[in-house]
């Protein structure tokens, strides 16, 4: 991505990616909404909101890597169901195994993105993301035994690089809007 001298991006690199955001939301809400006259006119200011949302809750500061996001996939699908088996194994257990406790892990990722990450964890065997406090996920555990930590280390590691962000990390949080 070229910035100009002040830093800032170029205004047609900056219209390429507003227009990389909006695509998705379009074909989804063609996909649900079908191509019916008031179903396309609807559409027509849904997806301009949800991109403008998506602007808002993770501004551009570096391309989204698609093929990155792509590559969550397959894993994030895997930890939902492997997420959902684990908490029928533990509902119907005998003995129902568990050892409940409240984390608080501090992540380095903007707001839009640990919202996603808090998303992400609730799919995760045993944990839910119960909101955020500052630059702090609270998370609950079925299993205080788990190393939960890594595990987040882990995925905000993978959603830094999706987003954008390579090895390092992203823009800080904005303060505020969590």
């Amino acid at each position: 991505m070229r910035r100009d001298a002040g830093g800032h991006i170029k205004a047609s690199e900056r219209a390429v990616i507003v227009l990389r955001r909006a695509v998705l939301p379009a074909v989804i809400w063609l996909c649900l909404a079908g191509t019916q006259l008031d179903a396309l006119l609807l559409g027509c200011i849904v997806v301009p909101l949800a991109t403008t949302l998506s602007l808002w809750l993770v501004p551009i500061a570096r391309p989204t890597q698609i093929r990155a996001v792509l590559m969550l996939l397959p894993r994030f699908v895997g930890q939902s169901l492997i997420g959902g088996f684990d908490v029928a194994w533990r509902a119907f257990h005998p003995r129902l195994p568990i050892n409940p406790d409240w984390l608080s892990v501090s992540v380095a990722l903007p707001d839009g993105a640990k919202v996603a990450l808090g998303g992400e964890l609730s799919l995760m065997p045993g944990t839910l993301c119960a909101g955020s406090d500052g630059d702090r996920l609270l998370i609950h555990v079925l299993n205080r035994e788990q190393n939960v930590e890594a595990a987040v280390r882990d995925e905000e590691r993978r959603l830094a690089k999706a987003l954008g962000g390579g090895s390092g990390e992203l823009a800080p949080s904005r303060q505020g809007a969590a």
